[in-house]
């Protein structure tokens, strides 16, 4: 299968999807492929908003754009839309499970299935949450992201996925 267009969810598409959605953008385009690239929330709680100004912040720090970017909830359509879904959690991976029809399951995974992430002793499986945290928590989300999302666009490129 070709992939054409990714699709990231978290749980309000503030935080971490927008940014995967931005990182994914910018290396997409380093790249020259042509993949639509969205993101969005599996609740609505945040929905028209933008990204949260931290994120925002640490990401432009990178040289990502988050220009235009309003927080959306997924939609039964982003299953037929989208070649791959990437969920930044297993809650968020779950709760995409409970709505998309089976027969488009094929396309649901996690942000980091694309590769782990180690940093010192901790090994990561899952993007976590910055929002309610402090410190460099919006930094973490950077390094998880650009060495997955870096990981998804060579794969692609090559046609391993």
């Amino acid at each position: 299968m070709t992939i054409k267009s990714v699709l990231f969810v978290c749980m309000g598409n503030i935080c971490r999807s927008p940014t995967a959605e931005a990182m994914f953008r910018a290396l997409v385009q380093q790249a020259q492929l042509d993949i639509k690239v969205e993101s969005a929330g599996t609740i609505a709680y945040h929905q028209g908003r933008s990204p949260d100004k931290r994120s925002i912040a640490a990401g432009v720090k990178r040289g990502l754009c988050f220009d235009g970017m309003t927080a959306r909830q997924v939609r039964g359509d982003d299953f037929s839309a989208f070649d791959l879904i990437l969920a930044a959690d297993k809650q968020n991976l779950d709760d995409l499970r409970g709505i998309c029809p089976s027969p488009l399951q094929s396309k649901l995974g996690l942000i980091l299935d694309t590769c782990k992430f180690a940093e010192g002793e901790v090994v990561y499986d899952e993007v976590p949450d910055p929002y309610y945290g402090t410190g460099d928590g919006f930094e973490l989300v950077l390094d998880l992201l650009e060495n997955s999302c870096s990981h998804l666009v060579a794969s692609i490129r090559d046609n391993k996925i």
